[in-house]
């Protein structure tokens, strides 16, 4: 974990976590058969992420983003209030239609070029980076499909995606609306009331500069128009599907494969843009390194860990819902703050496996989990890799954003958030479900 965080030489993170599991593996802390288990419970999850990956490039390269940016500052009017709540709108969708960390690779270079264009100084382009990079983490937590480490523990539950959507989406949206407000009367000093009144003329297309004189921005956003909302009405329906193939037993990841192969195929039919240029921007090491990670958190759960943490929590679990929310929750939360989310998370759900709970408390426990991992773990820039690949978006750009800064906001907001959306978990499951 801790080549992971400091990356030297800008290390790929698949690298120390493939070392990590070699030896692992080495030691006899993990069989044969194991990885064999371990690849069943991985693959699927990796696959259907990257499929959702595909899309996203494909549709960044038509300039889906871009105009979805331009669109954003047109409807704001001016207001950089309005921009600031559609900004968390964005990234709030981008996570939910794609995922978290496809949302911060797409999303935070599109803002901070956006911001530029504005001429807002550092310290007012920070509440929308990072009120946006919070949200867009955060909202992996209402559905399973939008983050790699909660779809491998919901295969390891044997929870499909529906279920968990109907049980998590509304107290996980009710947990991101708190956060927003949250976020809003941290920053809202800060925020510009007024932005430029040219501000609808971003740029279209990457590196290209704005000019007052050049007037054909309307009409290449207005001939764009049809053309985006048609790709939006297809990225719905596919993610639709996903949850109606995990309702009917139909593979999750066949669906995602199938929609991106669809969008690949019609960009080259009528785009003619070779699908070749997908294939280098696709994040492979996605599936190395949720193999890696999983070989070393499998490994720890065979020599003790798991029935460690069975002895200490299997008492304060049963003894009733809202304490096992709240103590699962935590705990993942702090977990996830030391050592990243994804072992975290894979940690207390194989814990959870083995406790012999009833089956709602089981479902609710992971819930809880979940939001200990996607939520509770942004008090850090550790704690998630999505956090980790902002900061690094953030010094590519030359913005100066310490960790300390980070940390006078999350301190502030994401406790709060995380308590708030664990109550809101057990007073939804209490209603709907019990």
């Amino acid at each position: 974990m801790i080549m992971i965080f400091l990356r030297p030489k800008n290390m790929n993170e698949a690298i120390p976590a493939s070392i990590g599991a070699v030896i692992v593996f080495l030691s006899g802390s993990v069989s044969t058969a194991d990885l064999i288990d371990i690849s069943s419970k991985v693959t699927g999850a990796a696959i259907t992420i990257i499929a959702t990956i595909v899309m996203a490039i494909v549709l960044e390269s038509i300039g889906f983003f871009s105009w979805t940016a331009s669109l954003m500052l047109k409807v704001s009017k001016g207001s950089g209030v309005r921009l600031y709540w559609y900004t968390l709108l964005l990234c709030f969708l981008m996570t939910l239609f794609f995922n978290n960390d496809g949302s911060i690779l797409i999303t935070t270079p599109i803002l901070i070029l956006t911001l530029k264009n504005l001429g807002l100084k550092v310290r007012q382009m920070i509440p929308y980076l990072l009120s946006g990079a919070l949200i867009a983490t955060a909202s992996s937590a209402p559905i399973g499909v939008s983050n790699i480490v909660n779809l491998i523990a919901l295969k390891i539950i044997g929870m499909d995606l529906y279920m968990q959507t109907e049980m998590m989406f509304v107290p996980g949206v009710l947990g991101l609306v708190f956060l927003s407000y949250l976020l809003y009367l941290v920053f809202k000093k800060e925020i510009p009331q007024q932005i430029s009144p040219h501000s609808y003329s971003i740029p279209l297309q990457k590196n290209q500069l704005y000019h007052p004189l050049r007037k054909n921005d309307d009409v290449m956003f207005n001939e764009k128009k049809k053309l985006m909302i048609n790709m939006l009405i297809f990225v719905f329906i596919v993610r639709i599907s996903l949850f109606v193939a995990s309702y009917f037993g139909i593979s999750v990841s066949l669906v995602a494969v199938l929609g991106s192969l669809f969008l690949l195929i019609w960009r080259w039919v009528y785009l003619k843009i070779n699908p070749k240029d997908v294939l280098g921007k696709i994040p492979w090491h996605i599936l190395i390194f949720a193999f890696g990670m999983y070989v070393i958190i499998y490994g720890l759960h065979n020599i003790g860990l798991t029935n460690l943490l069975l002895v200490h929590l299997k008492s304060i679990v049963n003894d009733s819902l809202l304490h096992a929310s709240l103590t699962m929750g935590v705990i993942t939360s702090l977990l996830s703050n030391i050592f990243n989310n994804h072992p975290a998370l894979m940690i207390s759900t194989l814990a959870l496996t083995e406790m012999g709970l009833d089956p709602l408390i089981m479902k609710t426990v992971y819930l809880a989990n979940i939001i200990g991992s996607d939520i509770g773990s942004l008090i850090l820039p550790i704690g998630t890799l999505a956090t980790l690949i902002w900061m690094h978006i953030l010094k590519n750009n030359k913005i100066q954003f310490p960790w300390m800064e980070y940390i006078k906001v999350t301190i502030l907001v994401i406790p709060p958030t995380l308590i708030f959306t664990l109550i809101s978990l057990y007073l939804w499951l209490l209603l709907v479900f019990v």
